[in-house]
């Protein structure tokens, strides 16, 4: 089973400006609740033990989050309130899961996966993206269902609208294994509406093999310097290694930009 989530934070959120001037993208509020509860809460449903927080030193925002014991100790002394007694045995539940590793040069996701190098201890491990929520359905929990079945990397896919395929990392597929998963060929990165392989669209969302670290160790950066997880799958998938496409059934939300981050507000409203 898949006990061991990472989450790489240590981004700096520019397409959030000028909210994330002072304060983690993770941490602002999507209908009363941060984001990144809604990422914890989907791995503690999902059965995972130990979450891994990428953080770098601009973000011990989020560190202090979770850490701010005296805080809440002094107000639920003084008021006793029942509301803010529930946030605080909330943010302890949480305290349990979670480890921190630090990422302070933004070298790529790749780099920040390295960075928990030594904290992973099983064959597999699952990292989740906080700018995509998946809201409905639990896609996590989906997915390590997918992995348990076939024993392999599972990544989840969404269908976009052909003229948008080159925002996203497009799967190239071999075959349908059954219902919406699909065996993946290759991956392209960002490719044009001409040579796109499909419309079946990358989402932030993986199950990942211990023998992506290996790959990523020997890899020189790519595009902007950085080291890119999408290269590091794709040697993996030529090395012969099985990873399944999901085609998962809840709502996808991106809250990485503004108009994605007001709508992400709207539609949870509607839950």
């Amino acid at each position: 089973m898949i006990k061991q989530a990472i989450i790489p934070l240590a981004g700096l959120g520019t397409r959030l400006l000028p909210l994330t001037s002072v304060f983690a993208k993770e941490l602002l509020p999507i209908n009363g609740k941060p984001g990144i509860e809604y990422i914890l809460d989907e791995c503690i449903e999902a059965g995972i033990k130990e979450v891994v927080f990428i953080i770098s030193k601009n973000k011990e925002m989020i560190k202090k989050y979770f850490y701010n014991d005296n805080f809440y100790k002094k107000i639920i002394k003084k008021k006793k309130d029942p509301r803010i007694i529930k946030e605080y045995k909330k943010i302890l539940k949480y305290k349990k899961l979670i480890k921190f590793v630090y990422q302070n040069k933004p070298l790529g996701t790749g780099d920040a996966v390295l960075k928990t190098k030594n904290i992973i201890k099983d064959n597999y491990f699952l990292m989740l993206l906080p700018d995509d929520l998946i809201i409905k359905k639990n896609c996590s929990k989906s997915m390590i269902r997918i992995h348990k079945k076939y024993k392999s990397s599972v990544m989840a896919s969404m269908i976009v609208n052909k003229k948008n395929v080159s925002r996203w990392g497009i799967f190239k597929l071999k075959k349908k294994i059954i219902n919406n998963n699909f065996l993946i060929d290759d991956v392209v990165e960002k490719p044009s509406i001409k040579n796109a392989p499909s419309n079946k669209a990358v989402i932030g969302r993986y199950i990942l093999p211990k023998t992506i670290f290996a790959k990523l160790l020997n890899q020189k950066p790519g595009k902007g310097g950085e080291i890119h997880i999408t290269d590091a799958i794709r040697s993996l998938i030529k090395d012969n290694q099985k990873f399944i496409a999901h085609n998962f059934n809840g709502k996808y939300l991106d809250c990485g930009t503004m108009s994605g981050y007001i709508n992400s507000s709207m539609e949870i409203s509607k839950l």
